[in-house]
Formats: C-alpha cells, sequence, structure tokens
C-alpha cells in the first residue's frame, strides 16, 4: 500500500491535471485540486469526502489566488508533501507568426504562473511543514527538451534547473522536471491555440509547416496521460529523484539524440576554449 500524502495540483480541470487528480485518488492520496473552474470536478466532489479532496478555485496568473490556496491546504490537511506544477497552455507557430500578445498570454501562465507557484511551494515546504521538505514536480514537456519549429515559446526548463540549484539540501526538497511527449491529453485541442501562417513560412517542407500538420494528427498522440500519471506518482517517492524524466518513447529518443550531439560538439570544440583566459 502507497504511503498517503497530500499533493497540491495546478491545471486540474483536464489533461494532466485532471489525469494526475484521479490517479490520486484512486490511490488513496489526499488532493487538492486547483483550477480556475472549480465546477468542472464536480464528479469528483461527488465521489470523494472533503477529507480527501479540497476543489480551490485558483488562476495562477493571480499570486493572491496560489497564496490563498496554499493556505487553504494548511488549513484542509496541515501540511503539503507534493506540487505538480501543472497549469498550462500552448500556442503553436513560428517565432515570426505568433502575435506578442498570445505569446504574453502563454508566458503568463507557463512561465510567471509556473514561477509563482514554484516560489510558494518552496516557502510552504520549507518554512509551513514540519517536518520540513517536499517535491515539485514540473510539468514541463519534452519540446522543452529539445526545441522544435512552431514551440519556441512554449517551456521552462531553464527555471527550474536555476531553482533547484539555489536550494539548501536541509530543505529537503527536490524538483523533478517532467517532459512528456505526445500523450492523449486535451493540449492538442482545447488548451492549444495555432497562429495563422506567416507568408515567409507557408513553403510545405519548412519544419513549422510539416508540424503544423503533424500535429494535428490523431495518431500522433498514442500516449495514456493515466499510465504517465502512475510513473509521475511513482518518481515523486524516490528519495534522489531524476533532474528531469522523459516520458514518452519520443522524448528517449530525443533526450539521447541530443545527449549524443553536445557530447560530439564538446570533443570537436572543446579545444577551442583552451586560450581564452587571463595568463
Amino acid at each position: 500500500m502507497t504511503e498517503s500524502k497530500v499533493w497540491f495540483v495546478t491545471g486540474a480541470s483536464s489533461g494532466f491535471g485532471r489525469s494526475m487528480t484521479e490517479t490520486l485518488l484512486k490511490q488513496g492520496h489526499e488532493v487538492v485540486a486547483t483550477l480556475r473552474k472549480p465546477e468542472a470536478l464536480s464528479d469528483l466532489v461527488a465521489k470523494y469526502p472533503s477529507t480527501q479532496l479540497l476543489v480551490v478555485k485558483c488562476d495562477v496568473t493571480q499570486s493572491a489566488d496560489i497564496t490563498a490556496a496554499f493556505t487553504k491546504a494548511h488549513e484542509a490537511f496541515g501540511r503539503v508533501d507534493v506540487v505538480f506544477n501543472n497549469a498550462g497552455q500552448m500556442i503553436t507557430g513560428e517565432v515570426e507568426a505568433v502575435a506578442e500578445a498570445d505569446a504574453r498570454v502563454m508566458f503568463d501562465i507557463n512561465f510567471w504562473g509556473a514561477a509563482q507557484v514554484s516560489r510558494e511551494a518552496v516557502r510552504f515546504f520549507r518554512e509551513v511543514n514540519q517536518p520540513r521538505g517536499g517535491r515539485l514536480l514540473q510539468v514541463s514537456s519534452g519540446l522543452g527538451l529539445t526545441g522544435h519549429a512552431s514551440c519556441a515559446f512554449y517551456t521552462l526548463e531553464g527555471f527550474s534547473e536555476s531553482l533547484a540549484d539555489e536550494l539548501d539540501p536541509a530543505w529537503n526538497i527536490k524538483i523533478t522536471v517532467i517532459e512528456p511527449g505526445p500523450f492523449r491529453t486535451q493540449i492538442s485541442q482545447a488548451n492549444c491555440q495555432m497562429a495563422p501562417v506567416h507568408p515567409a513560412y507557408a513553403n510545405p517542407s519548412l519544419p513549422g509547416s510539416q508540424f503544423r500538420t503533424i500535429f494535428t494528427q490523431d495518431f500522433l498522440y498514442d500516449g495514456d496521460p493515466d499510465k504517465a500519471c502512475v510513473a509521475i506518482e511513482k518518481v515523486s517517492r524516490l528519495e534522489n529523484p531524476p533532474m528531469r524524466l522523459p516520458l514518452h518513447r519520443r522524448v528517449v529518443e530525443m533526450a539521447t539524440r541530443k545527449g549524443k550531439s553536445l557530447q560530439e560538439v564538446a570533443e570537436q570544440y572543446g579545444s577551442w576554449s583552451k586560450d581564452l583566459y587571463f595568463d
């Protein structure tokens, strides 16, 4: 039997947030499910007692909402063991095709929202939890591991690595960046917008055009999000979790290719750095 923990889930209305909430509840964990429209979880509220499920209205672009949600979690359960930082939106299109206003909306959610949740999670783990400590799971994407045409504005990788490097080991806070591949969630449907084609990129042979075509094809999304959530719950229990967790065979292949490419560059051009220093 898995030890019960208190999870704080953002973006719980759909996709990985919804799947993670359901998976955790079935496993017996306590869940603070946060989302902009609480009515989206009315079926789960009817099914699970308030001693196991707390649904909180929270817009991650509003810092006051985030702080209030953590306060309610503390009042209800006394602590938070794992934060599943998942709320997000996707806008695809080449850098020149995506309107600045649209990109800023996505950054407000995917970057600033996730950053504010991360800050409050670290503070809570350190100053509220007794004993102190916790796990912060940052939901990114395989597209953060390796950049891809039409996805330049999308992920949160460098922030998470820097935050992990700042933490005092005595706080017992561990961060893992979850890097899913094409799982069958709403990210390719309701939670994704596609920018109009920029005339300069209309050539169908260009990577951006090819991505637009394949991104809407159902066959690409062969990953089962419920099975992925079981793996994510498992990594939360590791004493020494990885900094990154690639999930999906496509992302594992991407990680392998990138690792090999970086090694080859270091070997080929490493000598260029030999004499670049003050004597």
